[in-house]
């Protein structure tokens, strides 16, 4: 779990709860006619905006935000030092017993490659498109996010304008007043905080993690490249060092 991610949920939530109570019952914020157009026509409107194909994507690529399996880039650096020392001894074909030990899929499939004797463009051609796809899944993610955040105000303002036509209509009863301006004021208050506090921070969220995701592929891809051409160690860890800031590599060879 990302600790990040759960303190600022948690914060932000409570922050906003707190100071509700404080001035009134969190029950007068509560409103499910507000709810249905604000959250339903969210929904409605961004399934007319996107394919169900994406939309059903879009939960998997929401645990990234919750959840971070990344490498440490220097773990990576010093497992393709290990791997480079002993391709040069033994031969890239002992590299072979280490594939059942690796989790990562991406890194299996690259040394996988290497191992039965691709040539190095070819492996770079077949990751690099795998990297491509994996952007283009997590961009739209991102993308349905913030077309979410769009749609929350735009629907808080249809319950404002549902709530004020509806008020105008009814003056001469004086107590209707009141409800219909709670589903205007109301609406408005869900879309603002189902933008600000939920869809935008989680899509800047993904395109972090996106980054981070793909720099860590970039380096394997690098260092796999590296391995198939028979580079030496010290060659190997200056080449993944150029992903790193100065400050966090650290080298065997120094």
């Amino acid at each position: 779990m990302d600790l990040a991610t759960l303190i600022g949920i948690v914060c932000a939530f409570s922050l906003v709860i707190a100071s509700i109570t404080m001035g009134s019952g969190i029950g007068l914020f509560i409103d499910l006619p507000s709810a249905m157009i604000v959250f339903g026509g969210t929904i409605g409107a961004t399934m007319i905006h996107y394919p169900l194909r994406d939309l059903l994507r879009l939960f998997k690529v929401l645990k990234n935000v919750f959840f971070s399996k990344l490498w440490n880039a220097r773990e990576v650096v010093e497992l393709f030092v290990d791997f480079s020392h002993r391709s040069r001894r033994e031969g890239i074909l002992a590299l072979e017993s280490e594939l059942w030990k690796v989790e990562d899929k991406f890194l299996t499939k690259g040394l996988q490659l290497a191992i039965d004797g691709m040539e190095p463009e070819g492996i770079r051609e077949i990751l690099e498109t795998e990297i491509d796809y994996l952007e283009e899944r997590h961009r739209v993610g991102a993308e349905i996010l913030n077309t979410m955040a769009t749609f929350f105000p735009a629907m808080g303002l249809i319950g404002t304008l549902i709530g004020l036509i509806q008020m105008l209509k009814t003056m001469e009863d004086p107590s209707t007043i009141g409800p219909s301006m709670a589903l205007a004021l109301i609406t408005t208050f869900y879309g603002v905080v189902g933008a600000n506090l939920v869809c935008l921070p989680m899509a800047g969220k993904l395109r972090k993690r996106s980054q981070e995701e793909t720099l860590i592929k970039e380096m394997v891809l690098s260092g796999i490249i590296s391995i198939t051409s028979g580079e030496n160690p010290r060659i190997v860890e200056q080449k993944l060092h150029s992903f790193i800031p100065p400050k966090a590599r650290e080298s065997r060879y120094l």
